[in-house]
């Protein structure tokens, strides 16, 4: 697995789309720090960013790649490998040169600018944390949604209608439900619904790191009391890596039994 994994890796890192995004990164960071001169004020200025553009890219390339190594794919499975090392391989090398590109992206600024105190250090390390693990999980979802259709055009619209609803979509319903039922105790369906969206569990983590969670009103304070302990962030991080383990199990599970 580690040769497939360190091929697949190399070939998707020299991708221009690849440098293209690690560029975009690299100089939004940059310009973003360079006007703010505040880690902690860039932090914010990258957050709709972060979590708009990295679930939207990962669960889009990964779809792309996942088709157009069909041929590559075929040629492995020709060969006496195992097919889950193969194919998890592949996901490995796909999800870890994205993220690779969005870390040093990031980083790379912040770096060269400094960190002004333990807070700032604290928020970035969150914050770059948060970015991986999106990376990790759209391209699982990715991955899975693709081994699932075989029609290309198929596979990806419901890629990008997943990301649609988990970005846009998701928000406008728990918000909808927190008014409509605000005369009830909402505090444990709040933290539940989190939850179950990876992109809202990343918001969170990084606005309370951030420690303007007071900005976010009620809904702020009852999610500072839960994801504001050790516990609740230990919690917010295995949610987000059983959303990437849940999808990876229906991949593999797909691709063991699938006649390509």
């Amino acid at each position: 697995m580690l040769k497939i994994l360190k091929y697949s890796f190399k070939d998707i890192f020299r991708s221009k789309w690849l440098l293209i995004y690690f560029g975009f990164f690299f100089v939004s960071t940059w310009f973003l720090l360079y006007f703010t001169n505040d880690p902690s004020k860039g932090l914010v200025s990258l957050l709709n960013i972060i979590l708009m553009l990295i679930p939207l890219m990962a669960i889009v390339f990964s779809t792309i790649y996942f088709y157009n190594a069909r041929e590559f794919t075929e040629l492995l499975l020709a060969q006496p490998i195992r097919r889950h090392t193969i194919f998890t391989g592949q996901y490995l090398g796909l999800s870890l040169s994205m993220a690779t590109s969005f870390f040093l992206g990031s980083g790379i600024p912040f770096l060269f600018f400094g960190v002004q105190n333990s807070d700032s250090s604290g928020s970035l390390i969150n914050m770059l944390l948060m970015g991986v693990l999106l990376s990790f999980v759209f391209s699982a979802l990715a991955f899975a949604i693709s081994i699932y259709n075989e029609n290309r055009i198929k596979g990806f619209g419901l890629a990008i209608l997943v990301w649609l609803v988990m970005a846009i979509v998701y928000d406008g319903i728990f918000i909808y439900l927190m008014v409509r039922f605000s005369d009830y105790p909402l505090e444990k369906l709040a933290i539940a619904l989190s939850l179950l969206n990876p992109i809202d569990l990343a918001r969170i983590n990084i606005l309370l790191q951030l420690d303007i969670s007071a900005l976010m009103g009620y809904t702020g304070a009852i999610f500072n009391k839960f994801f504001g302990t050790a516990m609740g962030m230990a919690i917010s991080v295995i949610a987000m890596l059983f959303w990437t383990i849940i999808p990876l199990f229906f991949y593999l599970r797909k691709a063991g039994r699938k006649d390509f």
